[in-house]
């Protein structure tokens, strides 16, 4: 609104043309967010505290945990709440990419809400069962993919990393491609929501690396230069990015250890199938690989973990996802958050040395 409300009195005051800059309104996004988080975060927390709105907690997990029972959960509701004011705000709905984000956020939110309601208001520990969350899941990536492919014109080629020409087209391959993008990310960041402040940062690392790659491949002439992708319109993605960073940092600051407040499948849901959708839209799918690498990782843990216990009856790690096993090696909960932090930071600076290494 800012943009298409605001803007246009440019013609009166020449300083709102600095609202056509998409660094600056990803900037004003990320204050917003984060400044709606810091403001209200205190009242939701004592709100899902009243409510008993609680964690649950394994009881097979490392001993430390069992601390987090009675910690409220479900904080993921104001991020989004926060991002989606942020885009309303910030963002260009004449950009299709924008609104299509918000219909992301929205839906896998939901799908999360449910998981949380079963678990935290009716007590069932499994949640949303499998044979419902994953379809739903599958169903809402697949329609997001084709208003991408033949209502947007996305077209359906993928980049390779290190390779300037070699961009293959996958044809009608390209739409389960991308929904096992969306999808398997979405999986993976809610796997790794298992410790204080744990996805929080690698998010707003993750998400800072994809702003960039988003505002580089919507400028044709920096796009032209690095010789990636150009695609007209991504570049407001930086601003959706922008928005989720600051309501994360704002976010991280109750999260942190000891947390006044978990995420939920609320957040971590919606988290992931966001960053599977930017990863789509610029073209980085594969790279989504190297700068999401942690996520990669516990997912990768979890799958081998359940295959090698149904193939052999053994495990290969004391207990997945893979936080949890340095826990019980006796790696303390801190040491094993900032070593992941550390892991992100890393692998998401190799990636962004990717574009200019063709």
């Amino acid at each position: 609104m800012l943009y298409h409300w605001i803007y246009p009195l440019k013609v009166y005051w020449s300083g709102l043309n600095v609202l056509k800059y998409i660094s600056v309104r990803m900037f004003i996004a990320a204050f917003i967010a984060m400044g709606i988080y810091f403001v209200f975060g205190r009242a939701m927390i004592r709100c899902l505290a009243a409510r008993q709105f609680w964690q649950t907690v394994r009881n097979d997990g490392p001993v430390s945990h069992m601390d987090k029972r009675g910690t409220p959960t479900m904080g993921g509701l104001l991020l989004w709440g926060a991002v989606l004011v942020a885009l309303l705000l910030c963002g260009r709905f004449d950009v299709p990419y924008i609104p299509i984000s918000m219909a992301v956020i929205v839906i896998f939110g939901a799908i999360g809400f449910l998981d949380d309601y079963r678990k935290v208001i009716l007590k069932d520990a499994k949640g949303l069962r499998a044979r419902w969350k994953f379809p739903l899941q599958v169903a809402t990536a697949t329609i997001i993919v084709l208003i991408l492919f033949d209502v947007v014109g996305l077209t359906r080629d993928i980049t390779i990393p290190f390779f300037k020409d070699v961009r293959p087209d996958l044809g009608n391959w390209m739409v389960p491609f991308a929904v096992l993008v969306i999808v398997g990310t979405s999986n993976a960041v809610n796997l790794t929501d298992g410790l204080d402040g744990l996805v929080s940062m690698p998010s707003i690392v993750v998400f800072l690396a994809y702003a960039v790659i988003a505002y580089i491949t919507g400028h044709a002439a920096i796009a032209s230069y690095l010789q990636v992708p150009v695609i007209p319109g991504s570049g407001e993605l930086a601003v959706l990015c922008g928005a989720i960073i600051g309501a994360t940092l704002g976010f991280l600051w109750y999260n942190a250890h000891p947390a006044s407040v978990f995420m939920g499948d609320v957040g971590s849901l919606p988290m992931g199938a966001v960053l599977g959708y930017v990863a789509v839209v610029t073209k980085s799918e594969i790279l989504l690989v190297v700068i999401g690498g942690l996520f990669v990782l516990e997912a990768i843990s979890v799958i081998t973990q359940v295959i090698s216990f149904k193939l052999t009856g053994k495990r290969i790690f004391r207990m997945a996802p893979l936080h949890h096993h340095f826990e019980l090696k006796g790696w303390p909960e801190s040491k094993v958050i900032v070593r992941f932090w550390i892991i992100t930071i890393i692998l998401a600076l190799a990636s962004l040395a990717t574009l200019k290494l063709r």
